[in-house]
């Protein structure tokens, strides 16, 4: 079966943003969450950049209209039903990706493959909320998924060949450039990367150096684009915190999240989402 139709459960910044990403590779999708408030976010964001491309001349208007028109907006799961794929990318947490899966299985045709954007939940153990465990992948975008090249696709158990190959020649339509690993806590890419960010905040709550010391040493001195605190404050501390509690609690001692992030996130400090985190973004 081709893939042509797309759901997407959660309006997200990973959601609009593997929306965005579909639709402009010619995809139709449906973009569903909860609220009408997050789906009219959601869908208002991916317009606001489409528009800022098309303003500064590197979009067509009618290639911009065409894009938008290929997005549809939900609050009805059951919306979904006919979606020959369906990308899970609300927050991290098992019990809510469970019900969810729980809730499309029971909807969708058999033949139609699940994925979930998942940064570091087991793809095997999700996939167990289904009867389909052989069209269950891993499908991990990067952020922002409208522009990063990267995914990963990861296999589970008793993920199948086939599926694993529509999944790389979809994201290669859509214009990324998939990697294929196996299921394992993190996979590759937040596997080396948490720690990474995790010891960085150490380093500040140690008071090692301060917190631009700390990215400019790691920008100027591992040739990074951001440095890991910048970097943790794109993403989220809250998602941080979140894919290392996984971590540590799958791979042990190692990964034990620092105390000094537990706190912020604790206290709101999120990150560009809240304004402030590391580091302040304008109120």
């Amino acid at each position: 079966m081709d893939i042509r139709k797309i759901g997407i459960i959660g309006a997200g910044t990973m959601g609009g943003g593997i929306a965005q990403a579909a639709a402009q590779s010619g995809f139709d999708v449906i973009l569903e969450d909860i609220s009408e408030e997050y789906v009219t976010a959601g869908f208002n964001k991916i317009k606001e950049r489409l528009e800022k491309r098309s303003g500064e001349g590197k979009l067509e208007n009618k290639e911009k209209e065409r894009i938008l028109s290929r997005i549809k907006t939900s609050t009805d799961i059951g919306y979904c039903k006919d979606s020959d794929l369906v990308i899970e990318a609300v927050i991290e947490k098992e019990d809510i990706k469970n019900h969810i899966f729980r809730d499309l299985d029971n909807i969708c045709p058999a033949e139609t493959v699940f994925a979930t954007n998942t940064s570091s939940i087991s793809i095997t153990r999700l996939a167990q909320a289904t009867k389909r465990a052989d069209r269950f992948v891993g499908m991990h975008f990067m952020n922002p998924a409208f522009i990063m090249k990267l995914v990963e696709v990861v296999r589970g158990l008793r993920t199948s060949r086939a599926t694993v190959d529509k999944i790389t020649a979809l994201a290669e339509k859509m214009g990324k450039v998939p990697v294929v690993v196996n299921d394992s806590p993190g996979f590759v890419s937040n596997r080396v990367l948490m720690p990474m960010i995790n010891d960085a905040i150490y380093c500040l709550q140690e008071d090692i150096a301060t917190k631009e010391s700390i990215d400019t040493i790691m920008k100027l001195g591992a040739n990074h684009p951001m440095g890991p605190l910048e970097l943790a404050d794109f993403i989220g501390l809250d998602i941080c915190l979140d894919v290392l509690d996984v971590l540590h609690a799958d791979l042990g001692e190692k990964y034990r999240p620092c105390q000094l992030l537990r706190k912020m996130v604790a206290g709101g400090k999120l990150g560009r989402k809240s304004k402030e985190g590391f580091y302040e973004y304008g109120k």
